[in-house]
């Protein structure tokens, strides 16, 4: 049995898969990104999560054969690494998990753990890719100094045309309004209050991004362009990754993606991938195959040694297809 765990910085996915690529347990919890909710707070959603997951397949944790734990922001402190290490281990038996960065969930879901680039769109943004045993990354940054093209980015943005379609600075568009009758502001400039002086965090910023593509929807065209833009930073860091990867000029290379914006924002994708075409290097864009979790369980057996054979990952792929086909 292989456990994969995609920790988001809103929402966490578990999902429990045997070799034959059956899914026996899926379960959602709240997100695992540690700067806000602390390391005891990423803790209680580890128990929390594996608990109901194996409860739900109806086996006891000595039955998982190994686990893959994606966190956000792994490895991008040195001093923490140590403890985040250690912390799926109030959950697991230690030496039979692995940790990563959540991207590697998402590329190993998104292309089956075969060689390529995935892109994630969700809160922030972040592109990861392997070759072989080559592997790199792009962007994830974090909101102060980076995560362009991403939902926190995308809401940031727009509340600063806000701002300037209130004072005059640009022509009001259907943005304006629309923002204005969300966060029910009685006036333009309560909208300071509402993202300075309360509780609103990174997470919850992001969720404003809808109202982006609400506008644009609308007519209007500075949300239009913004959401361009969101997908033409989403392209720089696939390209961004290719270049680290080193792979030759015109070496095809598969590209998928993953990230409620892509679900969400409606057009982002054609945009995406036009933005890419632009860029004049050889990339394929393709749904993706598996969600995160699953990825991260598929990418558990090919660390414990022990990797699904094609029919096993044939299986997945057809219950991923259905369940999107049910979805819509």
């Amino acid at each position: 049995m292989y456990l994969g765990i995609d920790g988001g910085g809103s929402k966490t996915a578990f999902a429990l898969v045997d070799r034959t690529g059956r899914v026996l347990a899926r379960h959602d919890e709240s997100g695992l990104y540690h700067p806000e909710i602390g390391l005891d707070g990423v803790a209680q959603v580890l128990r929390r999560g594996v608990s109901c997951t194996l409860s739900a397949a109806g086996l006891p944790v000595e039955r998982v054969t190994f686990a893959f734990v994606g966190l956000p922001a792994y490895g991008e402190d040195a001093q923490l690494q140590p403890q985040l290490d250690a912390l799926p281990s109030v959950a697991l038996p230690p030496g039979r998990y692995g940790c990563g960065n959540d991207v590697v969930c998402s590329w190993a879901g998104s292309l089956a753990c075969e060689d390529g680039i995935s892109v994630v769109a969700g809160t922030g943004s972040i592109a990861y890719g392997r070759i072989g045993a080559r592997s790199a990354r792009a962007g994830g940054w974090g909101e102060l100094l980076g995560d362009e093209g991403s939902a926190y980015w995308i809401a940031r943005e727009g509340l600063a045309l806000f701002a300037q379609m209130s004072d005059g600075r640009l022509p009001r568009g259907p943005l304006h309004e629309i923002v204005r009758r969300e966060l029910r502001l009685g006036r333009d400039l309560e909208l300071c209050a509402w993202v300075y002086g309360s509780s609103a965090g990174r997470c919850e910023l992001a969720r404003l991004a809808p109202l982006v593509t609400q506008a644009a929807n609308a007519g209007d065209l500075r949300a239009q362009a913004l959401l361009a833009s969101a997908a033409a930073h989403l392209a720089e860091l696939v390209v961004a990754v290719r270049g680290l990867l080193g792979a030759p000029p015109g070496k095809p290379m598969a590209v998928s993606y993953s990230g409620g914006l892509f679900h969400g924002a409606a057009g982002l994708l054609d945009d995406f991938c036009r933005a890419l075409q632009q860029r004049g290097q050889c990339f394929s864009v393709r749904p993706p195959l598996l969600a995160p979790a699953i990825g991260a369980a598929l990418f558990a057996a090919q660390c414990a040694g022990t990797p699904l054979d094609r029919e096993a990952r044939a299986t997945l792929a057809g219950q991923h297809a259905a369940g999107t086909e049910r979805a819509t």
